[in-house]
């Protein structure tokens, strides 16, 4: 009778963790930019996983740029190859982009689907995701402010960057342009994406060392409610900063 509760009790423990491993919140993907064979590229993935850009380039729903003083300037997105490069004839400052991942849905196996809860009646979590990317390609006038069509936004509170490595950088966290609390940020979204995150104040402001003397990819995540609960019951927004650092000359 012993043997038969402690083999009850092994299951019991066994189905508590697989259903806390499936309501556990996925990994979620983002966009950044990145230096590719010397010209500026669009990509998605997360961590190391640099995925098919190309194939997510319809989902794009807006591509700015803007000169060192915030003043727009025209740039957009071209395909070459199986890269997505950002054009830079008019050699913004800043770069940026929004990419609207639609909504998707997990049933108990774990596998996502991109549907609504109305069509997948077994999904444990429905949500809608938009990825926004902004990446800083020049030392800037004045500290960036909120863009245009960015709901979220991550940015460093002063115009000035580090120049080193291991040097703290004050980023705020804005959402549909104010300061929010509790969006979380992951300090290295390539290097260690599955990182503890730091979570925001009620000024939106977090103060991380620089993790890397060359490209930092540093992504806020923030959920807000549900614009149409009967297709999804939440919308996960994650916002990427990008910038590079200057290794030392050659």
């Amino acid at each position: 009778m012993k043997k038969l509760n402690k083999a009850a009790t092994l299951i019991a423990l066994a189905a508590s963790l697989a259903g806390g491993l499936a309501a556990a919140p996925a990994q979620a993907h983002g966009i950044w930019f990145a230096q590719r064979a010397t010209q500026l590229a669009f990509l998605y993935g997360v961590g190391a996983d640099d995925l098919d850009s190309l194939k997510r380039l319809p989902q794009v729903t807006s591509v700015t740029g803007y000169d060192n003083a915030g003043k727009p300037v025209a740039t957009g997105l071209q395909p070459d190859g199986r890269l997505v490069l950002v054009n830079l004839e008019n050699q913004p400052a800043v770069v940026a982009a929004v990419l609207d991942n639609g909504t998707w849905s997990r049933t108990p196996d774990g596998k996502w689907h991109k549907k609504g809860k109305d069509e997948v009646p077994t999904a444990v979590l429905s949500e809608r995701t938009i990825k926004y990317g902004v990446h800083l390609r020049a030392p800037l006038a004045a500290p960036l402010g909120a863009l245009p069509g960015h709901t979220l936004q991550l940015s460093p509170v002063d115009a000035a960057l580090p120049a080193m490595l291991g040097q703290p950088i004050k980023l705020r966290v804005l959402y549909q342009g104010k300061p929010v609390a509790g969006a979380k940020i992951l300090h290295d979204f390539l290097n260690d994406p599955d990182g503890a995150p730091v979570v925001s104040g009620a000024d939106g402001i977090v103060t991380l060392p620089v993790r890397n003397q060359g490209l930092n990819v540093i992504v806020a995540v923030y959920e807000s409610p549900s614009d149409q609960p009967t297709k999804y019951s939440r919308i996960e927004h994650l916002a990427s900063l990008s910038f590079v650092l200057a290794h030392a000359p050659e």
